[in-house]
């Protein structure tokens, strides 16, 4: 199952989200991407016109989305200059990612995404677009822990980084420059972050040292949900299944790295469901070949 601590798809109202976003973060957070749980299958995809002169890299930080799942979904739109009046679609739906449980932060590399259940209390999902680690540089998989929570954290740039960049100093103290952002969560393994960034482009992209980056609205969020020792699993998993209101879904990611085979990976899951019986091939096969990492229905 993708979300083995539950399946219901169930929405909560505006007065009751507001309600929780208040209880839990002490204010409202904007664009923050939070949902109620459990639930297999979260948030909703939308369309909207492009207007003229916003590229695609501005609409997916209005709608709290990386890059890379703008461009997805919208193949053959340029995305720094799409046509005044063309249709964009919007994947705000997400499969969550089986390796989601309570207490556990989960980054999914396939996809760019973060995901956050809280232990206990009213049940959320928090999930938030990231940047990591660019090639050569890959964000390592694994299980970490939070080992620091640093508000307005000075950077104490590696002796690797300086050799690339001689002109920085050896720490760049807090403020506009800094590229950790206002908030840093550091883990087990020397020089792994979650924090900030100074520059929100690279949300949606593998372009950091390894460290995973968030939007600068996103990281306080985030800071103020995740407690000193909360687990963290850097995974991947292009391929994710889930159910909602009764329909059966699969959202597929391109991944050159996780060296799969999709097909396989799809048959795997959807067996493990008892619903291989329940699958229209033709659908399943178009969304294994389009990979554009939106929820598709494969249900007959």
């Amino acid at each position: 199952m993708a979300a083995p601590w539950g399946s219901s798809g169930s929405r909560w109202s505006l007065g009751a989200l507001l309600f929780v976003w208040g209880t839990f973060l002490g204010a409202l957070p904007g664009e923050a991407t939070i949902f109620p749980g459990p639930a297999e299958v979260v948030g909703r995809s939308s369309l909207q016109e492009a207007r003229g002169g916003e590229s695609l890299i501005e609409v997916a930080r209005t709608h709290d989305l990386g890059f890379n799942e703008i461009a997805a979904a919208n193949p053959g739109l340029d995305p720094f200059a799409p046509p005044a009046g063309s249709p964009v679609a919007i994947p705000g739906a997400h499969v969550v990612p089986a390796a989601v449980t309570p207490g556990q932060l989960v980054v999914n590399l396939s996809e760019l995404r973060l995901y956050f259940v809280p232990s206990g209390g009213t049940p959320l999902i928090a999930s938030f677009p990231v940047g990591t680690g660019s090639e050569g540089k890959e964000t390592p998989l694994g299980i970490y822990r939070v080992t620091e929570k640093r508000a307005n954290p000075a950077w104490h740039v590696p002796l690797s980084i300086r050799r690339e960049k001689p002109r920085l100093p050896a720490v760049v103290p807090p403020g506009p420059d800094n590229p950790l952002g206002s908030h840093a969560l550091r883990l087990t393994v020397d020089g792994l972050m979650i924090h900030g960034t100074n520059r929100p482009w690279g949300v949606g992209r593998a372009v950091s040292h390894g460290c995973i980056r968030l939007y600068p609205e996103d990281i306080p969020i985030l800071f103020r949900l995740v407690s000193l020792g909360t687990p963290v699993a850097i995974v991947r998993e292009p391929v994710k299944v889930g159910s909602q209101d009764g329909r059966l879904l699969i959202e597929v990611h391109r991944d050159d790295g996780a060296g799969i085979d999709y097909a396989a990976e799809a048959t795997r899951l959807i067996l493990a469901r008892g619903a291989l019986d329940r699958v229209s091939v033709t659908r399943l096969l178009r969304a294994l070949a389009e990979k554009r990492g939106v929820p598709v229905d494969i249900d007959r």
